[in-house]
């Protein structure tokens, strides 16, 4: 297991046991954690509104979204106290969002800024994009560009962060983690030959 997987193994521990239960649908109020450099998201399911079988899809729409605002409201504090917790211990900031039924609602996020060069040719992409008005800037832009591939490439991309997992592995047991563990292994024995 790489030091990243355990990292991020210890994070969703943590929040699966500091979560108050009651709060998300699922086994043990199963939540989804997703971690980068800056920002862990914790996103969890919670009901869907009762509402009748043949409300217009319009009626639906907007149970559902009063569902989540009241979760978003009632629940608050809570989220800010925890997110406090987890921001002093893991480093980075915390988002909260919800799903509920076939809508998913991401509350206030890290929007990071990431610095990149582009040459004329992609830049008269982002360009054109704002001309026509599909985006207000190059940033906006190019946020756009990247939601497009991530929708239309994400079994690629999945693909790509499991190979990335194998090289991760591989790379702990290189011969650098073998030589480690041999030295610890040395310095034990030494000191149970001292005692």
């Amino acid at each position: 297991m790489t030091t990243k997987d355990a990292y991020d193994e210890q994070v969703r521990g943590w929040f699966t046991g500091r979560l108050p239960e009651g709060w998300f649908e699922g086994e043990g109020g199963a939540v989804e954690v997703v971690i980068d450099r800056e920002e862990i998201t914790v996103v969890g399911r919670i009901p869907a509104p009762s509402v009748a079988a043949d409300v217009s899809p319009a009626e639906r729409a907007a149970a559902i979204e009063g569902k989540i605002k009241g979760f978003r409201e009632d629940t608050r504090d809570r989220r800010i106290a925890i997110a406090r917790e987890a921001e002093h211990r893991f480093g980075r900031k915390v988002a909260w969002g919800v799903e509920c039924d076939d809508l998913r609602v991401l509350f206030t996020h890290l929007s990071v800024p990431v610095m990149t060069r582009l040459r004329q040719p992609q830049r008269r992409v982002l360009d054109t994009l704002v001309e026509a008005g599909v985006a207000r800037s190059r940033s906006e832009a190019l946020a756009w560009c990247v939601r497009l591939v991530g929708k239309h490439a994400e079994e690629w991309l999945t693909e790509l962060r499991s190979a990335m997992e194998q090289v991760d592995k591989v790379r702990a047991q290189g011969p650098d983690s073998a030589a480690a563990d041999s030295a610890a292994a040395d310095g034990q024995a030494a000191e149970g030959q001292a005692e």
